[in-house]
């Protein structure tokens, strides 16, 4: 079954709690939180205290995605304030083997991301100890970018990877993702389609929701 997951990077900052329950009545499967540092990324958003705070307003899986340099040393604080799925960015992290296994004895499940230009075979000796991969289909740092049609034969090439190594992992694309394109991009592996601007950029969440879902029943 594919997933919807919204991305709080292009929902309301100023009601968050609202406009994730809102989601989750809508039909969200889990709630995609981008976490950037000025530094990996040229933007900044949340932190720690702020994903504690939006715990307590839903039961869906937080899917958070670090894009932050020294992610190590803030792992724990993420995983204590009710993560349940961390990604990592290859291109940020120098000893990734040891940053995915310290998120695992944390007791979260484990994602690890590449950014477009960045090689599928920066993963391939990862994949067999992570939960899923999240390939990045616009470069990251802002929401409301164009899906970068080239990176369709990655996702491809990303299935057959993990179908012939790591089968359980699943396959998340975020950035540009819209009603027009879901359907091909969940075609080419997709499992997870993170959904920002295309969500929170209408004002009927369960219509959106809902065609997105009868799009991706047949992929």
């Amino acid at each position: 079954m594919k997933k919807i997951a919204p991305s709080i990077l292009s929902a309301d900052f100023s009601r968050l709690a609202e406009e994730i329950s809102a989601v989750e009545e809508a039909g969200a499967d889990l709630i995609h939180i981008d976490v950037m540092d000025g530094h990996f990324v040229p933007n900044i958003t949340i932190g720690s205290g702020v994903i504690a705070a939006l715990r307590k307003t839903t039961r869906l899986p937080f899917d958070v995605h670090l894009m932050i340099e020294n992610a190590d040393r803030y792992v724990e604080s993420f995983v204590q304030a009710g993560s349940d799925i961390i990604t990592v960015h290859v291109e940020a992290t120098q000893h990734l083997y040891r940053t995915v296994t310290m998120i695992r004895e944390l007791g979260v499940k484990v994602g690890v991301s590449l950014n477009p230009a960045t090689p599928l075979g920066q993963v391939e000796e990862i994949l067999t100890v992570v939960d899923q991969l999240l390939i990045m289909t616009v470069n990251p740092g802002f929401g409301g970018q164009k899906f970068i049609d080239s990176v369709l034969s990655k996702i491809r090439r990303a299935k057959e990877l993990i179908n012939a190594i790591a089968p359980n992992v699943l396959i998340e694309v975020d950035g540009g993702v819209t009603l027009d394109n879901m359907a091909t991009i969940a075609a080419a592996g997709a499992d997870i389609l993170v959904a920002g601007a295309a969500v929170f950029g209408h004002g009927n969440y369960a219509q959106t929701i809902g065609k997105m879902k009868a799009l991706l029943i047949t992929c």
